[in-house]
């Protein structure tokens, strides 16, 4: 039986069980039956799923052969509790994701599966451990804020589902799955994610295309490499093109809530990797890119664009033109997302927002993709918000402030309640 959700001590013994599971992406079994047997146990009507490959294939945001989705033995779960009569009201849906990346332990200070809490000068408790911001301390508060709106009981009709869903950090399997076959025996209104936002309402997220470069050279001995042809000039080259773009293409493509970003369509070659042997000319050159797409734009028409752009690079070099380089998409892209922000469970969140004389209520853009796209695409208005930072996230040490995740479940519940105000989309 889980402790008990009303308490502070309650929430952090099981915000504590939940970051001891090393949950890494693709290995999320064991925490999600720990999530199922604990919304079973607090009284929650308990559904779950998994991704059919197959059908994710079909799905522009996946690799078109299923034997590249590793979908099986990776449940999601979601847990509803009605209020009223629940039929004749909406539903909202407060989603997370339980996986989280690897943690490189020899960079933490303390065993990142094992939460450890401290204090900030200004006498804030904080809580450091993998997932702690991304994201598993806003999942329970998603849970929390369904428990206390059920012990307040008010007079609304309406469900609140509280989902915790697989791979998001490697594509969205989970939601994805959830996006194209309802696992619910009733329609969702809106969603609200609660990636950490820093308790600010998020209402669009970039998206992004995935491309992997190999470049062609010619080997030779160190000692002649003038015989050799190494291929990281020509990778300088198509980088220098590549940053030109994006310098382009901040100047050109512009969106009222990413004002805030100097570069707000990032292009990172995250990978690259050249040669054989030290005393080689390296002959091949292969890199990873991630290349940001705004709102409004498509994965389609940003990949043309960058590969417009090689093109040109590979025009103007007589080596280029012989071996023409490769440039190929990999693994899942992701498309931007953006909901209106006059959608009624925007203006909930912000009314909730203000009750709790949060400052920040102005919806804003995220340079990161999320699973909001996955509902957003399949119709369901989409808001993001939760405690800690992305400046947080993967990153060594990963701490939270717990007065945030506190603040977020009084915001996520009073925001249900708002909600449950507005009519279903069946009304």
């Amino acid at each position: 039986m889980p402790p008990d959700l009303t308490t502070d001590a309650g929430r952090r013994s099981f915000v504590e069980e939940f970051l001891r599971f090393e949950s890494i992406t693709g290995d999320e079994q064991p925490v999600q039956e720990w999530v199922h047997d604990s919304l079973d146990a607090l009284g929650f009507e308990t559904h779950t799923w998994e991704g059919d490959a197959e059908r994710l294939a079909e799905h522009p945001s996946f690799p078109s052969d299923p034997t590249e989705i590793d979908a099986a033995g990776r449940p999601s779960v979601g847990g509803v509790v009605e209020f009223g009569d629940p039929d004749a009201g909406p539903t909202l849906v407060l989603n997370g994701h339980s996986d989280v990346v690897p943690a490189e332990r020899a960079s933490w200070s303390s065993d990142p599966f094992e939460p450890t809490w401290g204090e900030t000068g200004e006498g804030e408790t904080t809580l450091t451990a993998r997932g702690a911001v991304d994201m598993k301390a806003a999942v329970a508060a998603c849970l929390f804020a369904a428990v206390e709106l059920r012990e307040r009981d008010p007079a609304v009709d309406g469900r609140l589902v509280v989902e915790s869903v697989v791979d998001e950090e490697a594509g969205g399997i989970g939601a994805a799955s959830a996006a194209l076959s309802n696992p619910y025996p009733f329609e969702r209104d809106a969603a609200v994610v609660a990636e950490p936002t820093e308790l600010r309402p998020v209402t669009a997220t970039e998206g992004t295309v995935m491309k992997r470069l190999r470049v062609y050279g010619r080997s030779a001995h160190a000692a002649t490499r003038w015989r050799g042809e190494s291929v990281l000039p020509h990778f300088r080259a198509i980088h220098d093109a590549f940053e030109r773009l994006e310098a382009e293409r901040a100047e050109r493509v512009s969106h009222p809530l990413y004002e805030r970003f100097d570069n707000p369509w990032p292009v990172v070659a995250g990978t690259v990797e050249a040669g054989s042997w030290a005393s080689s000319v390296p002959a091949e050159l292969t890199a990873e890119f991630r290349i940001g797409v705004a709102p409004g734009e498509t994965v389609t028409d940003v990949e043309q664009l960058f590969e417009r752009r090689l093109d040109e690079v590979v025009a103007d070099s007589e080596w280029l033109s012989a071996h023409p380089p490769d440039f190929e998409r990999f693994s899942v892209q992701f498309e931007p997302a953006e909901t209106d922000t006059d959608e009624p469970v925007v203006e909930a969140l912000q009314s909730a927002m203000r009750a709790a004389a949060l400052d920040d209520t102005e919806p804003t853009g995220a340079t990161y993709g999320a699973d909001s796209r996955h509902y957003v695409a399949a119709g369901i208005p989409t808001v993001l918000f939760g405690p800690g930072s992305v400046e947080a996230a993967h990153f060594p040490d990963e701490t939270i402030r717990w007065e945030d995740v506190e603040t977020t479940v009084s915001v996520l519940a009073a925001t249900a309640e708002r909600f449950f105000d507005r009519p279903s989309r069946d009304a």
